[in-house]
């Protein structure tokens, strides 16, 4: 495949109006349909609930306990494992109070009875968690994206110049509404796993621009009179043997937890499989043209003198 790949001259960056009215399209499609559906589809986790833990006398079929619990009542409950084969967690959402605390135990109690029988199992423990708690998770978790963003927009800017810290930050900003979207639209449940997801998104895009901006940098001081937009191309060009071995193993790894993981993996496989696609996009279809129209706006100076003469081409966005 590298040499499949090797010394490509495929003119990506012309297309970025095209990807730009999808990318667009796509991520008014998704909050349309986040205003339809009246906000995220929140797990337990952050909406409150019925936290039970179960151990059983031998390891159950959870397609057969999940199918008993949806049609028992408890509809939506999610399933963990809890340790081994034989504990399980059980959280249901509903009422928080003590007699809806009961109420769900007792359809989660009838239902798992009606698998593996009354003597199958036992109850653990049965917990509630409260709104509060689910409030403060929230927090939490758009905290712990904030506090990456800007810790990330920190680095860029010791790492690169402005103009590339402020390109990659904007694409990375396109990646959450971007994934966002396509949360809404697939009505993912927003779980501490989807949140996980979504930090792992920010991250990998950032990595996958981060390594083209180095080899712009570095093409931008081996030719400085080289046109911006050529020199884009060019990078892309020549990381593309690594970005196709690096994508494709992570889809393969991530497909394979989509597919044959269980129920409470599989949302933050779809934003993993997602991730992929739109961070490997956003670098090369938001970061790219954002860097050539601030460079068109603030040009280099290339001859240390103030702003100094533009080369010619340097702002072309063709």
């Amino acid at each position: 495949m590298l040499r499949i790949l090797h010394d490509t001259k495929y003119d990506f960056i012309r297309w970025w109006r095209v990807a730009a009215g999808l990318t667009i399209a796509f991520i008014v499609i998704g909050l349309v349909a986040l205003g339809f559906e009246r906000g995220f589809n929140y797990s337990v986790d952050f909406t409150g609930g019925t936290v039970m833990q179960l151990s059983f006398t031998a390891a159950p079929d959870v397609g057969k306990l999940r199918s008993a619990l949806d049609v028992g009542g408890a509809k939506g409950a999610e399933l963990a494992e809890f340790g081994d084969a034989k504990s399980y967690l059980i959280r249901v959402q509903g009422d928080t109070s003590a007699t809806g605390a009961e109420k769900a135990s007792q359809e989660v109690k009838k239902a798992v009875s009606s698998v593996v029988g009354e003597t199958g199992f036992k109850i653990d423990r049965t917990e509630i968690v409260g709104p509060r708690v689910g409030a403060e998770l929230r927090r939490g978790a758009l905290l712990a994206i904030l506090v990456s963003f800007f810790v990330t927009l920190l680095y860029l800017a010791w790492r690169f110049e402005w103009r590339f810290g402020l390109a990659a930050i904007i694409a990375t900003g396109h990646d959450i509404l971007a994934t966002v979207a396509f949360i809404a639209i697939l009505r993912l449940e927003i779980s501490l796993t989807v949140v996980a997801g979504l930090l792992t998104v920010i991250g990998y895009s950032l990595n996958d621009t981060i390594i083209i901006f180095d080899r712009v940098r570095e093409n931008l001081r081996k030719n400085r009179r080289e046109p911006l937009y050529e020199t884009l191309n060019r990078s892309v060009n020549e990381t593309l043997p690594r970005s196709v071995l690096t994508h494709a193993t992570v889809l393969v790894s991530t497909l394979a937890l989509l597919i044959f993981a269980g129920e409470v993996i599989r949302p933050f496989a779809w934003v993993m499989a997602f991730g992929v696609f739109t961070g490997t996009f956003s670098s090369i279809y938001v970061a790219s043209p954002i860097l050539m129209y601030i460079e068109h706006k603030y040009p280099r100076d290339l001859e240390g003198k103030g702003k100094g003469p533009r080369p010619p081409g340097a702002g072309n966005t063709k």
